[in-house]
């Protein structure tokens, strides 16, 4: 047999209530405390809140220069290492100078020798002046010659045609009349010879005037500096002293070296990428703001921003500069298809470029790629 089990204890009806009425007393309190803090932060959104809008998904960023040879070459100095802090300017590395200092020889001689060429065509314009003067002179001279040739000649014609005139009374001897028919043939030819010397005087002189032309018309209006021979020259030239100055590949500008990938003999070609340099007092923040929150933002509008690598005791004074021309799916590698029937509405991000302030950057510096926290001041909209 079992016993029997013992009877409940008896509960006090008083003490029953007063629990009740101790727990209704709590609870009315939570109540209250929670419709204040209800209030207080409905108060707090109204005159403070709902004037800021913040994100933390927000990201260091700069302008980043990508470092590439212009020229070909082997590599025979690299000045720089990875995270060195270099000036705009700085030489970064050297390729090997023997090749591009030949070139720039052979254009220096090249050079020399159009400036050369184009005195010498300004000289020549002096003795071709002189030719066209001597060949005028010859021409006079043939003219005379040929005057004379035909006052010869016809004093020997009126010989000749006296003595055939009375040559058939006798009064002529036969062998006078001879000497006459004679001298007038020889008159006659030295009058042809003078009067091809006079063709073959103008041919030269006209042939002189033409070298001369052609002569004048490559220095017309030209100085040495403004030869077109000369200025191909000079350009050869500069360009074989550029390729030889890009044989010393300089910082574009200043920041802290990355990503270095050149050693010394490896041939570097031209656009071939062997280091970053990050710009660390030119950085701005990336802020990927909800596209709901973005009602009220401007650009201009000033923002207070904290790194994660400092904390929140550092804050950074930044002001908005730009928005991004489409949100962060759209300009994906593989942006989102959502052309498929099965549609879910996703709350884009718009990327805003927010630019931070020199002084505080120059305090506490910052790297790419470091999360920030971003809190937008839209109360002056």
């Amino acid at each position: 047999m079992t016993d029997p089990s013992p009877e409940a204890p008896a509960v006090d009806p008083a003490l029953s209530e007063s629990r009740k009425a101790a727990r209704k007393l709590w609870l009315g309190r939570l109540a209250v405390v929670l419709a204040l803090i209800g209030l207080g932060w409905g108060v707090w959104y109204l005159l403070v809140g709902r004037n800021f809008v913040t994100t933390d998904n927000a990201y260091v960023n700069a302008q980043m220069a990508q470092v590439t040879p212009l020229v070909a070459g082997p590599a025979t100095q690299v000045l720089v290492r990875d995270t060195q802090q270099v000036k705009a300017g700085e030489v970064l590395v050297r390729l090997d100078q023997a090749d591009a200092r030949i070139a720039l020889a052979q254009a220096e001689a090249d050079l020399v020798a159009a400036r050369r060429r184009f005195r010498q065509t300004l000289a020549n314009n002096t003795a071709l002046a002189a030719q066209v003067d001597t060949s005028g002179a010859g021409l006079t001279q043939a003219q005379a010659q040929y005057r004379t040739a035909q006052a010869e000649h016809e004093k020997a014609r009126i010989d000749l045609q006296r003595r055939e005139s009375v040559a058939a009374s006798g009064a002529v001897s036969g062998e006078e009349l001879t000497q006459a028919r004679k001298a007038y043939a020889t008159t006659l030819a030295t009058l042809d010879a003078a009067r091809g010397a006079i063709d073959e005087a103008g041919s030269s002189r006209r042939a002189a005037q033409g070298q001369l032309a052609a002569n004048t018309a490559l220095v017309s209006g030209l100085s040495e500096e403004t030869d077109p021979a000369v200025l191909a020259a000079i350009a050869r030239r500069d360009a074989a002293q550029l390729d030889l100055d890009r044989t010393e590949i300089r910082a574009p500008i200043a920041g802290v070296v990355s990503k270095l990938q050149v050693q010394i003999g490896q041939r570097l070609n031209p656009g071939q990428t062997i280091m970053t340099i990050v710009p660390l007092a030119d950085v701005y923040v990336e802020a990927n703001f909800k596209e709901s929150q973005l009602r009220r933002v401007r650009i201009g509008m000033p923002a207070e921003l904290t790194a994660d690598i400092y904390g929140s005791s550092v804050s950074y004074r930044g002001k908005v500069i730009g928005f991004s021309g489409g949100t962060g799916a759209s300009m994906a590698v593989i942006p989102a298809q959502n052309a498929t029937g099965n549609w879910i509405k996703v709350v884009q991000r718009l990327p805003v470029r927010i630019e931070l302030d020199p002084a505080d950057l120059k305090r506490h510096p910052l790297r790419v790629g470091l999360s920030m926290e971003v809190e937008i001041d839209v109360s002056g909209d």
